[in-house]
């Protein structure tokens, strides 16, 4: 599914504790990490080679440590603006996913690891993980081959159905054959724009969508998983995700644009918002080009 993943560090010790997850990217057929670390030729300046320098061991222990977990790992820091640079690393490498950190250090889910991650899955032609990384607890475990990861234990796939959220649904389909045990399909009826104009509508909508869900559950069955579950809420999309987030999701998979709640620039929308606030990792699939 994603043989080859790129994945960004700024060397901290979210980005220690980020490394020490990515054990699960093996579930997703991974065998091949380009760690990588951008040094911001907007800030270093003239000092950026002895940067380099300094930052050397802290980036061959993270290259170490994703050998260790079974990875053909190679590394490579480099001076650039770092969003430009690792998307072009990606696409022209052919890199199939890109790997960012994000700490869960509050309840408004910043800060974006390294600061360049919200630039990466706004300009990336490549699927984004973003990582959420809990804060480090007093028993945790010393070795990364012990720190658990499992991405294909709960898969929530939200959807408004469109274009980008089709292009989103073939990961899905992907997560099934990799073994994912369980999924939930999630369209949420937008309460903020039906209760203006379409409430009456309402049932005829739920009708509708439910079919549409209905498919895409007989789909995946099909497939093999076990467990594919629907809901279709209605309320506000952010909220509904995020609270199902919360619970015992493993993995959600979206489309990182859309139509209606999804159809926002990436950075102000749903998208953005659960990326940056969810308590599980994100998947985010860049529309078809």
């Amino acid at each position: 599914m994603f043989s080859r993943a790129l994945v960004a560090t700024d060397l901290s010790n979210t980005s220690e504790r980020a490394v020490c997850t990515l054990g699960g990217l093996q579930a997703l057929g991974t065998r091949e990490v380009l760690l990588v670390h951008c040094f911001n030729i907007r800030d270093v300046g003239g000092l950026g080679h002895r940067l380099m320098e300094m930052a050397e061991p802290s980036f061959e222990r993270q290259k170490r440590s994703l050998a260790e977990l079974g990875f053909q790992a190679d590394g490579r820091m480099v001076l650039a603006l770092p969003h430009i640079e690792i998307n072009r690393i990606a696409a022209e490498e052919n890199y199939s996913l890109i790997v960012v950190g994000s700490e869960a250090r509050s309840a408004l889910g910043e800060v974006f690891l390294g600061g360049v991650a919200g630039a990466v899955i706004q300009s990336a032609s490549r699927p984004v993980l973003i990582l959420r990384i809990p804060h480090p607890q007093e028993d945790e475990p010393q070795s990364c081959g012990q720190v658990p990861c499992e991405l294909l234990e709960h898969v929530l796939y939200p959807t408004d159905f469109s274009d980008n959220a089709e292009a989103a649904f073939r990961y899905v389909e992907k997560l099934a054959e990799c073994g994912a045990r369980r999924m939930t399909l999630l369209h949420v009826q937008n309460k903020s724009q039906l209760e203006r104009h379409l409430s009456d509508r309402l049932e005829e909508f739920n009708q509708i969508d439910r079919g549409r869900l209905e498919r895409l559950q007989d789909h995946l069955v099909r497939q093999g998983v076990g467990n594919v579950q629907i809901e279709l809420p209605f309320g506000h999309p952010k909220q509904e995700i995020l609270s199902r987030a919360s619970r015992d999701v493993s993995l959600i998979v979206m489309g990182s644009q859309g139509r209606g709640y999804f159809g926002e620039l990436l950075l102000g929308g749903v998208s953005h918002a659960v990326a940056r606030q969810s308590a599980a990792p994100v998947l985010l699939i860049p529309p078809p080009r």
